[in-house]
C-alpha cells in the first residue's frame, strides 16, 4: 500500500517536468523564427500536437512569454526581453566583454562575438561588437548556431565535452581552433576558451571576418589579438589564461 501512495506522489512531479519540458520546447521553436508563427507553425517546430502545444502557449502568454498578434500569430512576449536583460545585468557580461572588444577592434582585429553552450548542440551568441572591416557573416547577439560547426564550437566541444580527435587535441595544446568557410562560405574564425572561477568553462571567444582576410601572413595577428582578449577576459572573469 505504502508503495502504491509514494507512486501517485511521484507521478504528478513526473507530469510536471513533462509539462516545462514542453513549453520550453515550444519557446524553442521561435529561435530561427524570423516573423510571428501560427498554432500549426509551432506544433511542427516543436513536435506537439496542436491540442498541446495551444494549452502551453496559453499557460506561456498568461505569463507574458509569447504574445499574440492581430492575426492571431504568436511571438515572443516581453519577459523574455526583461529575463535576456536581467542575465545580462546578474552576469555584468557587457561591463566585461564591451571594453576588451573595442580594444581589440580598435587594434585591427576583425569582428568579436562571445558564445555560450545552450543545451546539447547549440552555441548561443550573447554578446557581438562588429570590427572596423567588412564583413558578411551574419553573426548578431542572440545568433543560435549548430555545435558542429565554426571554430567556438570545435572550442567548445573540446574542453566541455573533452572530444576525442587530432583536431581536438590540438585545440586543447593550442588553446584555440581555427575554421574555414564551416558556418558562412565567404568567412573565417578564430576562437578560444573563456575560463572563470575554479577554472569552469563560460563561453568561447570568436574573431571572425571575410575569408580572404584570414590567411598564413594575417592569421597569426588575429590569433594575437584573440589571445590578447583571452588573457583580459579569463581574470575578468576569475579564471586562468589557458596558453
Amino acid at each position: 500500500m505504502a508503495s502504491d501512495v509514494t507512486q501517485e506522489r511521484k507521478q504528478p512531479k513526473a507530469e510536471g517536468v513533462a509539462a516545462v519540458e514542453r513549453a520550453l520546447t515550444i519557446l524553442a521553436a521561435f529561435e530561427q523564427a524570423s516573423e510571428p508563427l501560427t498554432l500549426s507553425e509551432l506544433s511542427r517546430r516543436s513536435g506537439l500536437y496542436k491540442s498541446t502545444a495551444l494549452r502551453l502557449l496559453e499557460s506561456l502568454r498568461k505569463f507574458s512569454y509569447v504574445s499574440v498578434t492581430g492575426g492571431g500569430r504568436y511571438e515572443l512576449g516581453p519577459t523574455v526581453l526583461r529575463l535576456g536583460r536581467v542575465y545580462q545585468q546578474n552576469s555584468r557580461l557587457q561591463e566585461k566583454l564591451l571594453p576588451v572588444f573595442q580594444q581589440i577592434v580598435a587594434a585591427g582585429s576583425e569582428s568579436p562575438s562571445f558564445f555560450i553552450r545552450q543545451g546539447r548542440d547549440e552555441r548561443l551568441c550573447v554578446f557581438r561588437l562588429d570590427s572596423n572591416h567588412s564583413t558578411l557573416d551574419r553573426v548578431k547577439t542572440g545568433l543560435v548556431l549548430p555545435l558542429d560547426r565554426g571554430a567556438a564550437s570545435h572550442v567548445i566541444r573540446a574542453i566541455d565535452d573533452g572530444a576525442a580527435g587530432a583536431k581536438f587535441d590540438r585545440i586543447r595544446a593550442d588553446g584555440y581552433a581555427i575554421s574555414y568557410r564551416e558556418t558562412s562560405p565567404d568567412c573565417a574564425a578564430v576562437a578560444a576558451p573563456i575560463f572563470g572561477e575554479n577554472n569552469v568553462l563560460i563561453g568561447a571567444l570568436s574573431i571572425s571576418g571575410l575569408r580572404f582576410r584570414f590567411t598564413e601572413e594575417t592569421i597569426p595577428r588575429q590569433v594575437e589579438h584573440l589571445l590578447t582578449a583571452t588573457r583580459a577576459l579569463c581574470t575578468a572573469f576569475g579564471g586562468r589564461f589557458p596558453c
